[in-house]
């Protein structure tokens, strides 16, 4: 992953308006950070917050009130034990959620330790949820690739191919039958997750797409809001090649769904030849749809297959 710093001020200013917290203790370690070497081992932002746990180090640790209970209902050399015991995880930030109190030894801990503690009545779950999405996003890892990424028919489809090809007219062309936008030329993929890949628009190109001959249009001013998106989520890569690329790389009806790894990824793939004549735009949809078929388990080559095997039994 990539170690992409985020320190406790800044996510103490992320949510300030909307988890409405207050910064209770460890004023004086504002720039704490997450450790790097956590960073790079989690499998996603979303292993660097939890409930508190030993099993966890180097994350942020919410305390709801089962938590506040196991650290205040023991004896006194037990509860002080426990508390001791946090800093051996180092978080980079405790929460206080569930609208707890925080124990006069856990303040006074955390501002010995200098870990900043922040506290909020939102529930600790929901905490949690709001936490993870915004670590998923932020330490995702992520590349760029070159193409046009769009919402076709409710599906993130990302046009590749060579230059020269037309990917942007076609990009052109498919919005104005309904379609968005969400990056031309160049397309930030993010892996918010173990299975999910996120495209946005680097923030220079947002809503603009470059076609040649007329240079570049504002999609936006053109054909209103609901033609440009934030980001979508990557479900399909529509590569187009040329005809003999076409006969020399590629199988006319392929008997296994084409995959493209992105980020360790796997994404479905679909190889369309572009000739003059050939209506791009809506042999992309029909992949599209038909993408859609697969992803609800309606597999037609398979059923033909099935069909075939079924007729040559009874003949």
């Amino acid at each position: 992953m990539k170690a992409n710093v985020i320190s406790a001020d800044v996510l103490f200013e992320a949510f300030r308006s909307s988890l409405r917290w207050e910064w209770v203790a460890g004023l004086g370690a504002s720039e704490r950070r997450f450790d790097e070497m956590a960073v790079t081992a989690a499998r996603s932002g979303a292993d660097l917050v939890g409930y508190l746990n030993y099993i966890h180090p180097y994350r942020v640790q919410v305390l709801g009130e089962r938590e506040i209970a196991y650290l205040t209902c023991a004896s006194a050399e037990d509860c002080q034990r426990r508390i001791a015991r946090i800093v051996t995880l180092e978080p980079p930030v405790l929460i206080l959620a569930d609208r707890q109190a925080a124990p006069s030894a856990l303040m006074s801990m955390c501002e010995r330790a200098q870990i900043p503690m922040f506290a909020t009545d939102d529930s600790s779950a929901f905490v949690i949820d709001v936490l993870r999405a915004y670590l998923s996003r932020h330490f995702a890892d992520r590349c760029t690739m070159h193409g046009v990424f769009m919402d076709i028919l409710g599906l993130g489809v990302l046009i590749t191919g060579e230059s020269g090809l037309g990917k942007s007219e076609l990009g052109l062309e498919l919005i104005s039958r309904g379609n968005g936008l969400v990056a031309d030329d160049a397309v930030d993929l993010y892996r918010i997750n173990q299975d999910t890949i996120e495209g946005r628009c680097p923030e220079l190109l947002q809503n603009l797409l470059e076609v040649r001959g007329i240079g570049l249009l504002d999609i936006r001013c053109i054909f209103g809001e609901t033609a440009v998106r934030r980001n979508k989520r990557l479900k399909l890569i529509v590569h187009l090649v040329r005809h003999e690329v076409m006969e020399r790389d590629y199988e006319r009806i392929p008997s296994e769904p084409l995959i493209q790894n992105v980020l360790e990824v796997p994404i479905r793939k679909v190889v369309i030849q572009v000739v003059a004549g050939r209506n791009i735009a809506v042999l992309v949809e029909a992949a599209v749809r038909n993408t859609i078929l697969q992803l609800r388990g309606i597999d037609t080559y398979r059923d033909f297959i099935e069909r075939h095997n079924h007729a040559m039994n009874e003949s």
